[in-house]
């Protein structure tokens, strides 16, 4: 995903729609064959979690047809859930998680660790942390399908991107890298008018339960942002990735004891 097509994100197509397309684009395997500029799509980062909660839909239909229709045991429900968010945006996010994970593990200055972080190499920071993020969101999904909380999926994939908006509005940008555009061009108004649309969202679809996933959302993202800010000074677009994934665990979690304990 990350080689092909690549030029096509530099065509000069500066429509909304456009832009919109294109981040879809950019950021699923959906074959819309649209692309835009970089700096074109970092201007609607603002529009992100709303593009996630599309795919959210995506995945309540999945996880309402697995359970309600075929029975399936809500574990098992819950892993092809899992593994259909990742498929459908490309393993991208996937892949910053798993070089966050290689990059917070290595010891060293903050060069060095944003190079480990860049390599190719897989190392066991990387599957430690894929091992933990997964394994546990997989659980969380577990308990939600259980409950039959089947809005919460939507609300859990929007509040993936609630996280990478709040790591990008908290971090300092590389100097290079698509993901330092995203950064730059996200303020605190847009920040703020797509939380309050999440908020509402969130709200409508499960009440006070669902604003606790975006709640956590925002958790899990600080959470990266200062990990990012001691171990690299700076945030990349594979922190952004790993903002992503961890951003889905906390607020699933939330959304879990908020249901219990409200």
């Amino acid at each position: 995903m990350k080689d092909k097509n690549k030029d096509d994100y530099f065509q000069e197509k500066s429509s909304l729609f456009g832009a919109i397309c294109g981040l879809i684009s950019f950021s699923t395997i959906l074959p819309i064959r649209i692309h835009t500029t970089i700096k074109s799509m970092a201007k609607i980062t603002w529009l992100w979690p709303f593009i996630s909660g599309l795919i959210g839909i995506l995945g309540f239909l999945i996880s309402y047809f697995l359970v309600e229709f075929l029975k399936f045991p809500s574990l098992l429900s819950s892993a092809i859930l899992y593994g259909f968010f990742l498929y459908i945006t490309g393993f991208h996010h996937l892949d910053g998680l798993l070089d966050f994970g290689d990059g917070i593990m290595v010891h060293g200055s903050p060069e060095k660790k944003i190079a480990i972080m860049r390599d190719s190499m897989i190392g066991t920071g990387a599957m430690g942390l894929f091992f933990i993020v997964g394994i546990i969101t997989v659980g969380i999904l577990d308990s939600i399908l259980s409950f039959k909380l089947f809005s919460a999926i939507i609300i859990i994939e929007m509040s993936t991107k609630f996280s990478l908006l709040t790591v990008a509005i908290s971090s300092k940008p590389s100097t290079d890298g698509t993901g330092k555009f995203f950064i730059e061009y996200l303020n605190v108004i847009k920040y703020m008018i797509a939380t309050a649309l999440g908020i509402a969202i969130s709200y409508l679809l499960l009440s006070y339960t669902g604003v606790f996933g975006v709640i956590g959302g925002i958790l899990g993202g600080a959470i990266v942002s200062m990990l990012s800010e001691k171990n690299f000074k700076l945030a990349t677009g594979d922190v952004l990735g790993a903002s992503n994934e961890i951003g889905r665990l906390f607020s699933g979690l939330f959304i879990l004891i908020a249901f219990i304990l409200i």
